[in-house]
Order: C-alpha cells, then structure tokens, then sequence
C-alpha cells in the first residue's frame, strides 16, 4: 500500500517508521527541515526550544521501547522537575496545592484560607474551567493561581473555555493527599515530575533518528487533495492509497473540492495560541521551570532550557502569548533581574489548541467528514489535542496498527 503522511513532525515521523516496514511510505513536508514544533535550533551550543520545552516523560513502556529502538537507551538522562512559581513576591514549590507550608511562611491567613476551601470542596457538575478550578481546589488556590495563570495562557475568560483538556495533564490530589502535604510527605506528581532529555543537549538528535531511512519529501506544499476511484491525488502529481493529515485540523478543508458548509464553518471555529518566546543568557537558577500567574509580567513561564543539559549552565527561555514585537521582549526581561542578556527570538503560529465551548462539536464535524472521505488525522494539530511529545507517539502507534489490521492495498 503507498501511504501518503502530510508533515514531517513527531507524529509523522513516528507513523512512518512504524507503517514503513509493509508499505511505501512517503513523507510529504512543506518547509526545508523536519520536526515541526517540536524542533530547535542550536544557539552557540544551547537549544531553543522555539515552541515549548520538549522533553520526554516514557511513563508509557511501549513508547519507551519504541524510543529506546530509535535512539537507545544510553542517549538519553533523567531529570527530576524543580518547578517554581512565582508567587505575592516569593518562589513557592510547584504545584501550588502541596505548598501551603511555605505560603504560611509569608501569609499565615492566606494558607489557612486555602486549606479550609480545598478541604471543603465537594464534586459537583461544572460547565467552564473557572468552574471546574473553584470545584477542584477550592476559591482561594483558584482565585490566587489557577484561575490568573490559565487566563494568562488561554488569553480569554475562564468561563469561555471547556475543562476537558485537564485529564491526564492536571492530576487533582484526593483530601487525604493534600493534609498529607500540609507536612512535606507529598511532592510533585505531575506528568513531567521525573522527565528525559538527549545526553547532548541537542533534543533533535530524536528527530533526525526518526527520519533515518525514511522517503521524505521536503519544501513539498501539500496544496490540492483529489479522490480518483480509490486513489488519491496530491497536487496533481503524486498518487496514494492512503493519507495520513498531521497539518492542522482547521487547514485540512482547503486542500479538498466541495467541502460541505459545516465544515468550512467548523474550522473557522476552532480556536489556537500563538507565543512568543526568547532565550536569555541568565544569573543562574536551580529550576527547570517558572510559572508566573501574576499581571505585572507578559511572561506565563520561564523554561530554565540549561537546567536541562548533562553540564548545568546559565540559559532560559521566556514565553508569552501571542505577538510580541521583540524590543517587548526584551523590555518585560529586562524587569526580571536573573535575566541578563537576550541572545534569540521567535514567534510561532499553531502552538496550543484552545478547547473553548465550540471545541467538541467543531472537532467532530469535521473529523467525520475527514472519516467519511477516509482521509487520517495524527498529532497535536492534526487531531485538535494538548499532546505531548509521548501522546504524539502513542497515538500514531494507535493509527498504525489500525491501518495494518484494516487497510488494504487495492
């Protein structure tokens, strides 16, 4: 079976590799380097990570094995995550819940507050995240944190955005747990709390492993997508059995003939972040990662990138959302007093998916339009998912299996 995959990212990537072995696969990538968002660039000798920090958690053993076959075991060091947040004027330990201790340190009240509220919450039916954040962790760690720091990054109100996204990315600790804390017994626990990073430094060893081998198609344009009996045409000039979408969701209806009204309006519904990031030479921290809920800064987080490395080193990347013209940058930074010299900037386009309330029943349309027409979606923008780098591999071994057990060559 010839297997066309639109995009040279993680998940594509991965899917080749896995269908490659019974099929003719080709890669088709619109820019001159593979990765998509998860790629870097090499700053003299550090890597910016241009769009999020890229690491790896392999909670899950068969995407660890399937890593460990692409770039084995003994390329790669673990880490244990040393999150702070910035917090009323001190660094408090991440997540905020397990650090009330240290928050009576500086506000006896306050701690009491949010012991009281946590303790009291009770389940209930929520319609928003602001809901779902008041229900799970009581007023006061949702007034203070929550609340401020997920307006930060969703950019709009609370009320306007679904709580779905927070399985399996926001663990909530039961009562027990959370007096338990009271006491330093509980710690981060967290997807990332002990993560994987490339023993030199260079998280694109990972990418060019995965492509070792494969029919990559580079500076291709997927432009126009034409059904002809059972094979479909790529801009008139390539011809597939199958294809496999990592573009983005939102995007894939301009490639094809008469697209149904619902899902030209469904995409135009669907709702993504862009961020700005820049990477700093810095003074030093222990941290691997800042969050800052509070508006005196642009910033929602600092990725301490040199806390990453084999040999620790002075570096970290700052991230705001949207646009931001550079000299912003730079000015925001220069408030921040372990931030000492800038050295590279970027802004994305697609960086996270927004699940407002539009989210569900757009996605749905138009992946059973895609469905119907027998065209695959993978990846974080493909599928309109918050996926990681492991989620991004888990499913594509999820939609090759399917194809191997149910697709067949016509």
């Amino acid at each position: 079976m010839k297997i066309g995959i639109i995009g040279a990212g993680i998940s594509g990537l991965s899917v080749a590799r896995l269908l490659c072995g019974n099929n003719d696969v080709e890669i088709l990538e619109k820019s001159s380097e593979t990765g998509g968002i998860a790629k870097t660039r090499m700053v003299d000798g550090v890597p910016y990570h241009m769009i999020g920090g890229h690491c790896m958690n392999l909670k899950n053993q068969v995407v660890r094995d399937f890593v460990y076959e692409v770039l084995p075991e003994d390329n790669w060091h673990s880490l244990t995550r040393v999150a702070k947040i910035s917090f009323r004027g001190n660094l408090i330990d991440y997540p905020i819940e397990f650090s009330i201790p240290q928050i009576a340190k500086f506000d006896e009240d306050l701690a009491f507050e949010m012991t009281k509220d946590f303790l009291s919450t009770k389940e209930r039916k929520v319609e928003n995240l602001d809901d779902w954040f008041r229900m799970s962790f009581g007023d006061t760690i949702a007034r203070e944190y929550m609340i401020p720091y997920n307006q930060k990054i969703w950019g709009k109100p609370l009320s306007e955005i679904s709580p779905s996204w927070v399985e399996g990315k926001l663990p909530i600790p039961n009562k027990k747990q959370f007096f338990k804390s009271l006491f330093g017994v509980e710690k981060d626990k967290m997807p990332h709390a002990e993560f994987f990073y490339p023993n030199n430094d260079e998280p694109n060893q990972l990418i060019r492993a995965l492509g070792v081998g494969l029919n990559i198609s580079l500076d291709y344009e997927v432009v126009d997508l034409k059904r002809s009996g059972l094979k479909w045409i790529v801009n008139g000039d390539k011809v597939f059995d199958t294809i496999i979408s990592t573009m983005p969701l939102n995007l894939v209806h301009n490639l094809l003939n008469d697209t149904p009204e619902i899902v030209k309006k469904s995409s135009g519904l669907l709702r993504y972040n862009s961020i700005t990031n820049m990477l700093w030479e810095t003074a030093g921290t222990k941290a691997t990662w800042t969050y800052f809920p509070e508006p005196s800064t642009i910033f929602h987080r600092h990725i301490h990138i040199g806390n990453f490395l084999v040999e620790k080193s002075n570096y970290t990347i700052t991230e705001a959302l949207g646009n931001i013209p550079r000299d912003i940058m730079e000015r925001e930074g220069a408030k921040i007093e372990y931030l000492k010299e800038p050295l590279d900037y970027h802004q994305s386009d697609h960086a996270y998916v927004v699940y407002d309330h539009n989210y569900d029943a757009s996605v749905k349309a138009i992946k059973d339009y895609l469905d119907s027409l027998g065209i695959y979606t993978l990846g974080r923008f493909g599928e309109w998912e918050y996926y990681n780098m492991d989620i991004c591999i888990e499913s594509a071994m999820r939609l090759a299996e399917k194809i191997s057990t149910t697709d067949r060559p016509s």
